[in-house]
């Protein structure tokens, strides 16, 4: 048993219990703090419920920790769209607050939820939080010496996603209309990473040269957006019926690339064994399946 406590904020969530399971398997001892319960805990794992706008919350849940992982405030960029003050306030005061408990605490490693967002100019307010956020963590660093790994995720998909997840979205679609519409022209890229992957790169993170470095964890293979959705026709025998609309498509989200030019690069990294995104789906379908018969 690692003696090693971490406290997975936001573990309730869909990336956030994945890791904390694959914490948990590689014998950590983990609490989870967030606003709701976990669906998924485990019978290992302590649960604390609490706001990371509360100071107070957040320094109960941290005491005794050696590693805090930071993955929560709002994901959706649709929803940072809609409420730019409450994305704000959650992901950077919050993050704030999540900083200053773990200085107080000595924390050996902030290790933070980013997106490759950053290297975008699309993203909307959820890119210029999460942009605000990895500057203020070399900040502490420089002037407190807290330690942190920022993790750029890229797009993940897999069990337990939200319903605004994009390969949720059209999964769902796919099985309970029949038909996937999709806002664009089909050849937008994505490098899918299995959530599954993303949690256990997440953990190999901690190794000591990846301290106050920026990663970039995506997939590793690049899918059109016309290759994606055919494959999802494929596992479903042809019997799904493919819309394109380009004038559907949200600006906010970037096409081939969301990288553009910046002075802080990120170091790739990928996993030597991972998922194929065709298994992946099928997982996904499965999931999809279950829930709209329960619902139905």
């Amino acid at each position: 048993m690692n003696e090693k406590k971490v406290v997975v904020i936001g573990g309730s969530g869909f990336l956030g219990s994945h890791l904390a399971d694959a914490l948990t398997d590689r014998g950590y001892r983990v609490t989870i703090f967030d606003l709701q319960p976990s669906p998924w805990l485990l019978p290992e794992q302590e649960m604390i419920v609490g706001d990371i706008l509360n100071e107070e919350d957040v320094r109960r849940a941290l005491i005794g920790a050696d590693y805090v992982y930071h993955l929560a405030g709002i994901a959706d960029i649709g929803r940072s769209v809609e409420s730019p003050r409450e994305t704000l306030e959650k992901n950077i005061i919050g993050s704030a607050i999540v900083c200053d408990a773990c200085v107080r605490e000595k924390i050996r490693r902030l290790m933070y939820a980013s997106t490759i967002y950053v290297y975008s100019q699309q993203g909307s307010f959820y890119r210029v939080s999460k942009q605000a956020v990895e500057y203020m963590l070399e900040v502490y660093y420089e002037q407190f010496g807290l330690s942190y790994t920022i993790l750029r995720y890229g797009s993940l998909y897999g069990p337990r996603a939200q319903e605004w997840n994009g390969l949720k979205r059209y999964v769902t679609q796919a099985v309970r209309d029949g038909v996937i519409v999709y806002p664009g022209t089909g050849d937008e890229r994505r490098e899918y990473i299995h959530v599954k992957d993303a949690a256990k790169m997440s953990i190999d993170a901690l190794a000591d040269e990846f301290a106050n470095e920026r990663l970039i964890l995506t997939g590793t293979h690049p899918l059109s957006s016309r290759e994606l959705l055919r494959m999802i026709q494929e596992i479903m025998n042809e019997k799904i019926r493919l819309e394109f609309k380009k004038e559907g498509r949200d600006p906010a989200h970037y096409d081939m690339t969301p990288y553009r030019f910046t002075p802080r690069e990120g170091k790739k990294m990928v996993p030597s064994v991972f998922i194929d995104i065709g298994q992946g789906i099928l997982e996904l379908v499965a999931e999809v399946y279950k829930e709209h018969a329960k619902k139905s």
